[in-house]
């Protein structure tokens, strides 16, 4: 698959599950990193709107992750997996 190709493909997967950098990267077989550098670089040379609708996506995943990150510890420590 091309990289612009890859690219599309991984804003289009985030923008409609709204799905975080790490279950993208884990969909797709891929580094967080490479994810993260195509939707925040690479997309943005060749179809800036779809690029934009992703980082919206971003950011809003930013501003939760501490909650989720609070919750994952909660259950931690009560025994069970977090999924």
């Amino acid at each position: 698959m091309e990289i612009d190709e890859r690219a599309k493909q991984l804003a289009i997967y985030m923008i409609e599950t709204k799905s975080t950098v790490r279950a993208t990267a884990k969909k797709f077989n891929i580094s967080k990193s490479t994810v993260h550098k195509d939707i925040s670089e690479r997309l943005e040379k060749f179809n800036p709107f779809l690029a934009s609708e992703a980082k919206k996506i971003l950011e809003i995943n930013k501003a939760e992750r501490h909650i989720r990150g609070g919750i994952a510890t909660r259950l931690k420590y009560k025994g069970k997996k977090v999924g």
